[in-house]
């Protein structure tokens, strides 16, 4: 069976979704599970837009040959090496021995570190930043993202149809329930929360690199974002780039409190609900109060961005602090956060 999708003219989504995954990279909770997303074009030649998760792979096959309906594929452009979307792409180099593979020089580097025992050589093709495939009426620009969010990201661009396949960029948490764009989606409401964190914590390390990503990409003339994970965008794209050149600049959307409790016995807590409701009182609005032994890091790394100002309230342990608290600002400082005002509240019996 399969359940490939006709996005537009002759674009196919042929990707699946994995609603068993309560990590994403063993890291980051997703509860509504993940989408892995594929997409086919059926011009003169066939191509192919990435791969997907080994956890996905019986889904997709099935899905990319329907969607095939019994030609052949003659392309595959990886634009992502990361094996939530290349894992399978042995698999179908064995399915489809007249695919070549269209990626940079990086992209092969890496093909030959994950596939060792597989050769690709005489199967690949290599792009530079602006080269391009016609593939008879379409014609597709490659566009290098260098570190958006690993050294061989590129995205790719279809003039015919205003299409970007935009690989990890525009991407957001979540398995997609039968409607695959953003304001058809069934978690719509919470989208901006998800997009966001999948933001700051997958790619949120490196702003500059997705501000020099967003300034190709107002070079472009775009009526669709397909990107490798969550809903395809076809409304107020515009949007969605300022929302990526918020987080890409650092700047805050929020101009709030946002503290941060680690708390044993729940003095620190108590100390940290005084706080914010001074600060309440005092005419702060929108206040956020989360405790980090309780609040997924992921969520609360998203906050860190969201809000202008930060509290980290913590209790000692063990001479140094909270450990949920340490772990919560390793993850901040490792993504670069910058911008902000905050403060340090400490609280230690004997030695604080």
């Amino acid at each position: 069976m399969h359940n490939f999708r006709k996005i537009k003219n002759n674009v196919y989504y042929v990707g699946a979704s994995d609603r068993r995954i309560e990590l994403f990279e063993n890291i980051h909770h997703v509860s509504y599970g993940m989408s892995y997303n594929s997409y086919l074009v059926k011009d003169d030649d066939t191509v192919l837009f990435d791969t997907v998760d080994i956890s996905v792979a019986n889904a997709f096959f099935e899905n990319l040959a329907g969607a095939l309906g019994g030609r052949y594929l003659d392309y595959c452009v990886i634009d992502h090496m990361e094996p939530d979307h290349a894992a399978t792409l042995a698999m179908l180099a064995e399915r489809y021995p007249e695919t070549r593979f269209v990626g940079n020089a990086k992209t092969f580097q890496m093909l030959g570190q994950f596939f060792p025992s597989y050769s690709f050589a005489d199967r690949c093709i290599t792009v530079k930043d602006g080269d391009t495939l016609k593939t008879g009426e379409h014609e597709f620009t490659f566009v290098m993202a260098p570190m958006v969010h690993w050294p061989e990201a590129m995205v790719s661009y279809d003039a015919l149809d205003k299409i970007l396949f935009s690989a990890d960029a525009f991407g957001t948490f979540g398995a997609l329930s039968g409607n695959l764009f953003a304001d058809e989606s069934a978690f719509y409401a919470d989208y901006w929360t998800d997009a966001r964190r999948y933001y700051t914590n997958i790619v949120g390390k490196y702003g500059p690199q997705t501000l020099a990503l967003l300034k190709k990409a107002e070079a472009l003339d775009i009526d669709m974002i397909c990107p490798l994970h969550g809903p395809i965008i076809r409304e107020n794209i515009s949007e969605y780039i300022l929302k990526y050149r918020i987080w890409g600049s650092y700047e805050p959307e929020l101009n709030s409190v946002c503290i941060f409790c680690g708390s044993i016995y729940g003095d620190t807590m108590n100390v940290s609900e005084i706080l914010a409701s001074t600060l309440a009182d005092d005419g702060v609005r929108g206040i956020a109060l989360y405790d980090v032994s309780k609040t997924d890091t992921s969520r609360m790394v998203a906050e860190a961005f969201r809000y202008s100002t930060l509290v980290f309230s913590s209790v000692t342990y063990n001479n140094r602090v909270f450990p949920p608290m340490g772990e919560l600002i390793d993850d901040i400082a490792a993504l670069g956060l910058r911008n902000r005002s905050y403060a340090v509240i400490e609280n230690g019996t004997w030695a604080p």
